[in-house]
């Protein structure tokens, strides 16, 4: 059996899919409050739902008797609900899960953390590290992922990225390059991670095929769609701003991340697929599936 914490996010419902597509066995932890067509769509797909939360341990255990993987995603960067924090969800709550995993016994964990790109001395940073180093301390057999840039979330309506109609937003100069990756293949490095030896306690950075600026992401889309795209650009200062600002520990995390972006994320992946061959979603890939939908 297999534990997916996250299970009713975008990652967490892509890793399920994949997992019982393969035959697995696997168990999502759900919240109360979680909506009622995601979790159906869940056990449509074959997967045993549990209700618990990062934040009542009891429902931890609960959760994981009997597993013998735990694969968590969960992260209240862009899913957030009353209670939820940096430090009470994405630390502790992940400390949480870490301690009742090791207690059951389970003997493989895989977490999705983020990019070591990232070394800045704020509340989410300190929270994925801290967590990084209590799995590797756990005893469990562990794989961390860091995985860089969603394209999938970052380069989409939500935050500004509206290709649909023609309009996006670069923050910072955009001349900094990222290693996008989709989240479809995240999910695939996590679901791998659970039987492939070569991920057997390894922390893994993870990119797309090609590092890109955002300014070239433009033009990619621009190209696709065959036609001009309106650029709002939001200075980096103006960004900073922002952070300083924030008074909800949350709104920081995320304007942290957004300053983190403008000065890249660049990820070398050859080493990655020597150990784990895969082909890997490109831009342009996900800019003619988006603009074609």
């Amino acid at each position: 059996m297999i534990l997916v914490v996250g299970a009713t996010g975008i990652l967490g419902g892509e890793i399920c899919r994949r997992l019982t597509e393969r035959g697995e066995s696997v168990r999502g932890l759900v919240r109360a409050t979680s909506r009622r067509e995601t979790v159906e769509r869940l056990t449509s797909i074959g997967v045993e739902t549990v209700e618990g939360d990062l934040r009542d341990r009891a429902s931890l255990d609960r959760a994981c008797d009997g597993v013998d993987a735990v694969i968590t995603t969960a992260t209240t960067t862009l899913s957030r609900q009353p209670g939820d924090g940096v430090v009470t969800t994405d630390q502790n709550g992940q400390l949480a899960l870490v301690d009742a995993a090791r207690g059951a016994g389970v003997r493989r964990f895989v977490y999705v953390s983020y990019s070591g790109n990232f070394d800045d001395d704020e509340a989410l940073t300190r929270a994925k590290r801290t967590v990084e180093r209590a799995v590797r301390e756990s005893g469990m057999t562990y794989t961390i992922l860091r995985p860089s840039v969603f394209m999938d979330i970052w380069l989409s309506p939500a935050l500004g990225f509206d290709y649909g109609a023609g309009r996006v937003t670069v923050f910072g100069s955009g001349e900094a390059p990222i290693s996008w990756i989709s989240l479809g293949d995240v999910a695939e490095f996590a679901v791998r991670a659970v039987r492939e030896p070569a991920a057997d306690n390894a922390v893994i950075e993870l990119g797309g095929p090609e590092a890109l600026c955002p300014n070239d992401v433009v033009r990619i889309f621009e190209e696709t769609a065959g036609r001009p795209f309106q650029v709002e650009r939001v200075p980096e200062e103006a960004l900073r701003a922002k952070q300083a600002a924030a008074t909800e520990e949350l709104d920081r995390a995320f304007a942290t991340l957004m300053v983190g972006f403008t000065g890249g994320d660049p990820i070398p992946m050859d080493e990655t697929l020597r150990r784990f061959p895969a082909t890997l979603t490109t831009v342009r890939d996900y800019a003619r599936r988006v603009l074609s939908a």
